[in-house]
C-alpha cells in the first residue's frame, strides 16, 4: 500500500528565491501571530482570535516597513496563521486532555536556520498541474517536477 506521494521539483534561479521568499514571509507571519498571542497573554489580555490575526496581518502589509509581505500569494501567509491556529488548538486540547496520545507543547517560534521549510497552498491559491507536466504556483511560476506516480 502506498501511503504518501514524493515529487521532485526543479526550480530555476529566478523561482529558487520567489520560493525562498515564500518561505520567510511564512515563517515571518508565524512568529509575529506567535509572538503577538504571547504578548497578550502576559499582559493578561484575552485569546486573539485569528480574524483579528489577520486583519493585523493586513494592516502589517501596508506598512512601509513589512511591505515586502505583498511580494508572495496572500494564501500563504494565510495558511501560515491557520498552522499556527491548529499548533494552538492541539496544545490546549492536550493541556485539557480532549487529544489522545502524548502531551503537546505550546507552539514555538520557528528559525530560519531551520532546514524544514514549508509553504501550503490551497486550493483558492489557483495552483495548477499544466499539460506540459509542470506545477503552476501563483507568484513563482511554472516549476518542472519530476513525479513519482500519477496524481489521484
Amino acid at each position: 500500500m502506498r501511503l504518501r506521494y514524493n515529487y521532485r521539483l526543479y526550480p530555476t534561479p529566478g523561482q529558487r528565491a520567489a520560493l525562498a521568499r515564500a518561505f520567510g514571509c511564512a515563517r515571518v507571519v508565524f512568529n509575529d501571530g506567535l509572538r503577538t498571542r504571547q504578548e497578550a497573554h502576559e499582559v493578561g489580555l484575552s485569546y486573539i482570535t485569528d480574524a483579528e490575526l489577520s486583519a493585523r496581518l493586513t494592516a502589517s502589509k501596508a506598512t512601509p516597513e513589512r511591505a515586502w509581505l505583498a511580494d508572495v500569494s496572500a494564501v500563504i501567509l494565510q495558511q501560515s496563521l491557520a498552522d499556527l491556529n491548529m499548533a494552538y488548538r492541539n496544545f490546549f486540547a492536550s493541556v485539557t486532555g480532549r487529544r489522545q496520545g502524548p502531551r503537546v507543547a505550546a507552539p514555538r517560534f520557528r528559525s530560519r536556520k531551520d532546514r524544514r521549510q514549508a509553504i501550503r497552498f490551497t486550493a483558492n491559491a489557483r495552483f495548477a498541474v499544466t499539460p506540459a507536466g509542470k506545477l503552476r504556483l501563483p507568484k513563482v511560476g511554472d516549476v518542472p517536477v519530476r513525479w513519482s506516480r500519477r496524481l489521484p
